[in-house]
Formats: structure tokens, sequence, C-alpha cells
């Protein structure tokens, strides 16, 4: 059968029937991805539906969120408690520094001792304890920002330099040569 209008366009019916097959084969292709796509997303809708309908989802939705809620809220009051407990150890005594010695030429042992505890701003106290052949005198000195408004003994200033600086695992003799 001729077509007078495939004669007057002068197209070959062949390359019609082949850009006709060619179109299904593609359009079979593509519905085939299709199909994979909608079993892929119907498997995780059967999933994420478990058996229930949109009420119980609605309920366990809202369950959930609920228990975010109460989570944000304890997390609040965990970063409060853990500014004031800051604050707090802030004032604390947390830095300290001990120096053994003979107070006394006579006396051995080194039974003396000089004690510095410092809180994080290096306030506190040295307490020097000089022991003799008469007795143990008891001396404290008050610290205020690393410094003693007292003249300090050789031992006392030790003490207190340990105390400063012991979390930098300074040598304090060898600091002060």
């Amino acid at each position: 059968m001729e077509s007078k209008i495939l004669e007057t366009l002068r197209i070959d019916p062949a390359y019609i029937f082949l850009f006709i097959l060619s179109m299904i084969v593609i359009l079979f292709i593509l519905y085939v991805n299709l199909s994979m796509k909608y079993n892929r997303l119907q498997s995780s809708y059967n999933v994420f539906m478990k058996g229930r309908n949109g009420k119980t989802l609605e309920d366990s939705l809202r369950e959930k969120f609920g228990e975010v809620d109460a989570i944000v809220k304890v997390t609040k009051q965990n970063r409060n408690d853990i500014k004031e407990m800051s604050k707090k150890l802030d004032r604390n005594f947390r830095k300290t520094g001990i120096v053994k010695y003979d107070a006394f030429n006579e006396m051995g042992g080194k039974l003396s001792f000089a004690v510095a505890i410092l809180d994080s701003n290096n306030n506190g106290w040295i307490l020097n304890a000089m022991h003799s052949r008469e007795g143990c005198y008891t001396y404290i000195k008050e610290i205020i920002k690393g410094e003693s408004y007292i003249e300090l003994a050789e031992e006392e200033a030790e003490a207190l330099d340990k105390a400063i600086y012991e979390n930098y695992d300074v040598d304090v003799k060898m600091m002060k040569k």
C-alpha cells in the first residue's frame, strides 16, 4: 500500500517503523526503571508503617516529639548545673605545693614543711610548720593572686611556686636561675 503523504514528504516507511520501534524500547526501559523505584518506595513505606494506620502513626510521632522535648529540657538543666558547678569549683582549693626541709641544723629527717594551697585564681594560703627540739611552730600566710603581702621564707616561696606551676611540669628551682 502506497501513501501519497509519504511520497510527497519523501520518507521511507522503514524509517518510521524503526523510529516507533526505538521509542517502544525506550519507553519499556523507562517503565521497568519506574516499576523498580515504585517497588522500593512501596517496601520502604511498608517498613515505615509496620501495620499501623494513620492515627497510631500520629500518636507515635507525638510521643517521640514529647521525648525530644523532655531531652531538650534535661539538657538545658544540665548546662545550667554545669555552669553553677564550674563557678563553685573556681573557689575550691585545687593547687598544692609542699616542701619538706630541716628548719634547724641540729635537727634531721626533714620534719619541717611548708604547704601552699591555692584555688584556680591563685588565692589561698601557705602553712609553714617548723619543728625543733623545743616544739613545733606553725605559721600561716595569706596568698592573693599568687603573691603574699608578708615576706616569704625560701621554702614557702618554693611551695608557692610548686602550687602555681604544678600543671606545667616546670622544675621550680631551674625556673629561678
